[in-house]
């Protein structure tokens, strides 16, 4: 084993942008979707109802985004108190929405510059989306018809406090028209939708709210589901570059190439020394080791050659 000390310019520090299927099992677009009927009985049907990709009774099905309704006034659900009106699990979905994109407790959402007091919520599963949602990839198709967002129209982006904020258009990926329904937040892995989407959404007083969040996902649904979005990570990559030079590595500790006492076994390696680069190890000051790369196969060494070997650290 032998052990050099790298130089700071042997290190260097890159970032890229990769792009993948967002819902599970590397899937583009998601055609099924399915909802638990024990969720739906539980109180927190009352606020939210999750989708998963294959029936919840299959142990291999997983959350891929929640759906849930919210209202400004609390209409559209069961107040928690008579005595206080307004306050039910549609004012809570809208307030805490409304508290996270928009950093107030005050304002409405706004689409197409209207004050929308009813929306749905569609909230992406963290691990499906992972960093933020890749603009221009969404296709969702609602009450039959497609829906995008206008980030390929976009010259100027605009900010909330979770990010960057498009508007939910018709069309499809890549593809968007001017016709606004609804806000897209990529780095938040949310989507506003206006319930002028879904017109026939009750907005009754004593309406349960799961009912709505039923109600949506049958409008996913209608005329085939279709939810085609597309994740986005930035990587950060350290490359280590380590030269082994004409006159390094050139000698092995391996017991077959020295005996006990130090000396070489074959006399004719005491003139041309000959070795097999495989592994290796980044060490800390301490001599403590971080980090170990195999090459895909041994790499002859001896005086006559030079090395650059590329070590990529991925995090």
């Amino acid at each position: 084993m032998s052990y050099k000390r790298l130089d700071p310019e042997d290190i260097v520090v890159s970032a890229e942008s990769i792009a993948a299927p967002a819902w599970t099992g590397n899937t583009v677009t998601l055609s099924s979707l399915n909802s638990s009927s024990t969720q739906r009985q539980n109180t927190s049907g009352e606020f939210y109802l999750n989708i998963y990709d294959k029936v919840v009774t299959d142990d291999s099905s997983e959350v891929q985004f929640a759906i849930a309704y919210g209202n400004s006034k609390g209409s559209g659900s069961t107040a928690f108190n008579t005595a206080v009106a307004g306050n039910s699990p549609s004012s809570t979905v809208y307030k805490q929405a409304r508290t996270q994109l928009l950093g107030t407790e005050e304002s409405l959402f706004k689409i197409n510059n209207t004050d929308a007091e009813s929306i749905y919520v569609i909230s992406l599963n963290r691990s499906r989306y992972k960093e933020k949602l890749l603009p221009g990839s969404l296709t969702i198709k609602i009450s039959g018809s497609q829906f995008t967002d206008d980030s390929p129209n976009t010259t100027v982006d605009s900010f909330s406090d979770t990010g960057r904020v498009y508007n939910l258009v018709s069309g499809s990926a890549g593809n968007p028209r001017t016709e606004k329904y609804g806000l897209v937040y990529p780095d938040a892995g949310i989507i506003i939708v206006s319930s002028s989407l879904a017109p026939e959404t009750d907005k009754g007083s004593s309406v349960a709210n799961g009912n709505n969040n039923d109600y949506f996902k049958a409008v996913l649904e209608e005329g085939g589901a279709e939810f085609t979005i597309r994740s986005e990570e930035t990587v950060t990559s350290n490359y280590v570059f380590i030269r082994a030079r004409n006159s390094e590595f050139n000698y092995s500790t391996n017991p077959s190439y020295i005996t006990g006492s130090g000396e070489l076994r074959h006399s004719t390696l005491i003139d041309n020394p000959q070795a097999y680069i495989s592994t290796v190890g980044l060490y800390n000051d301490n001599n403590e080791l971080l980090a170990v790369a195999k090459l895909s196969r041994p790499l002859l060494k001896d005086f006559t050659k030079e090395a650059l070997l590329r070590v990529k650290l991925d995090y």
